[in-house]
């Protein structure tokens, strides 16, 4: 019998598990599915393992992290001991998305876990992560399978969000926001994605068939051109993987997005919100870029960990993502400020760090070489920071130079 954490409705966990099989991977008959996700979040995991069985699943395979072990290794491992990964374990998953296994990741660890350790061991430990880690990557970016994102309410997590609220309550509160964003209080979750997706879809056909050549962010400490990639294509909600499944990559979502091209992004950006990376929180990023790389980067809180993240490779200087989002989504209405990246992206438009999307081009099955072509960026990371807020306009420049406004004081134009 599987024991309640008596701080989250039962019902609602048990509907969001649902909503990840059925509306974030879709998952199909005889697929089988590999899920990440912390000790903690064991309630949720058993829940999906139920849902997806029930969908047919051939075989649900779960990893686990756990955050005492991993402040274990920072605290008493050799040195060397942050210049390794499991790589076995990644080599294990890139086969397993060769052979269609679907992919699922359940975050809500401690955003802060990392904080107060050595930010050059956390650098060297994502790279070699990272490094790990990219073979698997690339079958995800290049949308190969049917994968999705979503997100438990950690008790470390809800007493950081808030901290007014005694444990228990953090916790409670910072459910019922995660069951509002992800859209299971609806009286049918499933048909309220679906008029969801469809309204994003407009959006992205808007776009789409404005085919602009770039972007222009302003607002208060931001100035920022950024050009769109050769023959891109704007994604958004629901997207079609490779292997013929359509699927919900995050639950929650309420962005489009699409390729920048890396040596055409110039200007200066501040963040509009902190960035937690990896048991870290950056806050304050203010950077500039010229042709397309980062020439200078500040925070004034995590800057040591900001630089070694730009550093880790040539490409974490460049754009491989920009997304809109209006002001006044959901989770920006909510007033929140969540410390994890899933939800807070969904709050203000943002820019990424590092690896493209293969499958944001309207050319499909495009090798590495066509993708850096057509101006798609490469590297080990890709991280998303939030530049969005009331106070961001946004025009879409022509290839011809003309400007036709697409958001005006953080929302739709």
């Amino acid at each position: 019998m599987s024991v309640q954490n008596p701080n989250i409705d039962p019902v609602k966990l048990d509907r969001l598990a649902e909503a990840m099989v059925r509306v974030g991977l879709n998952l199909q008959p005889g697929q089988n599915l590999m899920l990440t996700a912390s000790t903690e979040a064991l309630p949720l995991v058993r829940r999906i393992a139920v849902h997806a069985y029930k969908a047919g699943a051939g075989l649900v395979t779960p990893i686990f992290s756990d955050d005492e072990m991993t402040v274990a290794r920072f605290e008493n491992a050799r040195d060397e001991a942050f210049d390794v990964a499991p790589d076995w374990i990644y080599k294990g998953m890139g086969e397993a998305f060769a052979e269609n296994t679907a992919r699922m990741a359940i975050g809500g660890g401690d955003p802060m876990l990392l904080s107060g350790f050595d930010a050059d061991k956390v650098a060297r430990a994502n790279r070699a992560n990272s490094a790990a880690y990219r073979p698997a990557l690339e079958k995800i970016t290049g949308f190969e399978i049917n994968w999705s994102l979503t997100a438990y309410p950690g008790l470390a997590w809800a007493k950081l969000v808030f901290p007014d609220l005694s444990p228990d309550e953090a916790q409670r509160t910072l459910a019922e926001a995660i069951f509002a964003a992800t859209r299971v209080t609806e009286a049918d979750p499933v048909a309220a994605w679906a008029a969801h997706n469809a309204a994003l879809l407009e959006r992205r056909k808007w776009l789409n068939g404005h085919d602009f050549a770039a972007l222009h962010f302003t607002g208060p400490g931001t100035d920022l051109t950024v050009g769109l990639a050769d023959t891109h294509a704007w994604k958004g909600g629901i997207s079609h993987a490779k292997n013929g499944v359509s699927c919900n990559p995050n639950l929650p979502t309420e962005e489009v997005f699409t390729t920048p091209h890396a040596a055409r992004v110039d200007g200066y950006v501040s963040a509009t919100k902190p960035l937690s990376h990896n048991g870290t929180l950056i806050d304050g990023i203010r950077v500039t870029f010229k042709d397309g790389a980062i020439t200078e980067a500040h925070a004034t809180k995590g800057e040591a960990v900001l630089q070694k993240l730009i550093d880790t490779d040539p490409g974490a200087r460049r754009l491989g993502e920009v997304a809109l989002v209006p002001h006044s989504s959901p989770i920006s209405a909510s007033g929140l400020l969540f410390y994890n990246t899933l939800f807070d992206e969904n709050a203000a438009c943002h820019i990424a760090l590092g690896q493209c999307y293969a499958d944001c081009f309207t050319d499909k099955n495009l090798t590495p070489e066509q993708i850096r072509e057509r101006g798609g960026n490469s590297s080990l990371i890709h991280v998303d920071w939030m530049i969005g807020s009331g106070q961001v306009d946004i025009d879409g420049v022509t290839k011809d130079g003309n400007r036709v406004a697409v958001f005006r004081k953080g929302e739709w134009a």
